[in-house]
């Protein structure tokens, strides 16, 4: 939010953005529920029509309505090493960036303990991930190489505070609209807010598990008369206030510390989730129960979960290969990379240790049988 605010109001001191916008967010969390969906629903909301917006005119330039992209198409991708510029290697070091991006995707699981019919809802939800990515991810990077070439010059100012040279803002700047830095910048604080938004949602609700499992202090098992974990959206804004640090050492470096931890820590957790996929599929068909029975029932079952973790792990590890082959190791950008590894590998460890927790085997998970009266 500092950076996005910045491009407006440079002589503004950034952490006041962040103060404004994470007591925003925290209110949204704070009184009910029904606040935080709301606020999502119209963040989410822009950030659609803006891509669909994106992607049509997009399009409109491929074909020729629109003029302002010279050689748009195909032609694109057959200058110097386009379409993969790197190669497999590449795409690997960019990978946390892109997972930073879109993750999120698994915020369907947590959000399904206060949706109405979750047995319904939910696995209609998880179906339409993949097209919702296909169509605001993939699509939209596919347009955006068909009219940009890797090689504009335009592309090579990567300063993180300057958002007015945004793939997307190229595009529409492209296409004449020349307005398009402010109203990109608009949408980009709405995803900002939004990723916010979901974030806090998110970590509360988790913390809140883990104290009723007796995993956490049960302080932050307490709810209010509106259904809030407050106590543990209170730990959670006062973890999220590392935000404020970027006002200390500089906005880029505390930036892409943060995103690097985050995205890592996501990428553990994707790994986790590939895991126990895998290991719950296997553990129910072992003691026979019917996999029909199932609200829902992912597919491509051993390949995805197996296919999911395999890849997760290359890319957790081989983030910042390119430290390693150097010369001289460069530990600072290693630690600022692999931070997320060890603080996963202590605090699981720790937990480990302290309760002195032991695997389970398949034949003694326990399955409950599913109920249709779990959807009520």
């Amino acid at each position: 939010a500092q950076l996005v605010m910045g491009y407006w109001f440079p002589e503004i001191d950034g952490w006041i953005w962040s103060a404004i916008f994470l007591f925003i967010i925290f209110m949204l969390n704070y009184i009910s529920v029904k606040g935080f969906g709301e606020a999502e629903y119209w963040f989410s909301l822009i950030k659609v029509i803006t891509v669909i917006i994106f992607i049509v005119v997009g399009i409109l330039m491929i074909i020729g309505i629109f003029r302002g992209a010279e050689n748009a198409g195909w032609h694109n991708w057959q200058i110097g090493e386009a379409p993969f510029v790197g190669g497999f290697l590449a795409m690997i070091g960019v990978a946390m960036i892109v997972g930073f991006s879109f993750q999120g995707t698994e915020l369907i699981g947590i959000a399904a303990g206060e949706s109405k019919n979750p047995g319904k809802n939910i696995p209609k939800a998880v179906r339409q991930v993949f097209w919702r990515i296909l169509l605001f991810y993939v699509f939209a990077i596919l347009v955006i190489s068909l009219i940009i070439p890797y090689t504009d010059p335009r592309l090579l100012r990567n300063e993180v505070a300057d958002i007015s040279v945004s793939s997307f803002t190229l595009v529409f700047e492209n296409a004449g609209l020349l307005s398009a830095a402010a109203v990109m910048n608009a949408v980009i604080l709405t995803a900002v807010l939004s990723a916010g938004n979901s974030g806090m949602y998110a970590s509360t609700r988790m913390l809140f598990t883990l104290a009723k499992e007796g995993k956490a202090p049960k302080i932050f098992s307490r709810l209010s008369p509106g259904g809030v974990p407050r106590y543990a959206l209170i730990a959670t804004t006062v973890v999220a206030a590392l935000c404020f640090l970027s006002s200390m050492f500089g906005n880029q470096v505390v930036y892409l510390w943060l995103l690097n931890t985050s995205g890592m820590t996501g990428f553990i957790a994707w790994l986790g989730i590939a895991i126990s996929h895998y290991r719950f599929r296997k553990g129910y068909m072992l003691q026979g129960y019917d996999l029909n029975k199932l609200p829902y029932r992912s597919g491509f079952f051993p390949i995805g979960p197996i296919f999911a973790f395999v890849l997760c792990l290359v890319i957790t590890l081989g983030q910042n290969y390119q430290a390693f082959l150097a010369d001289k190791i460069d530990w600072y950008g290693v630690i600022a990379t692999y931070i997320g590894i060890p603080l996963f590998l202590v605090i699981w460890f720790g937990y480990k240790l302290v309760k002195k927790t032991h695997f389970v085997h398949y034949r003694q998970m326990d399955f409950p049988e599913y109920d249709e009266n779990l959807n009520k």
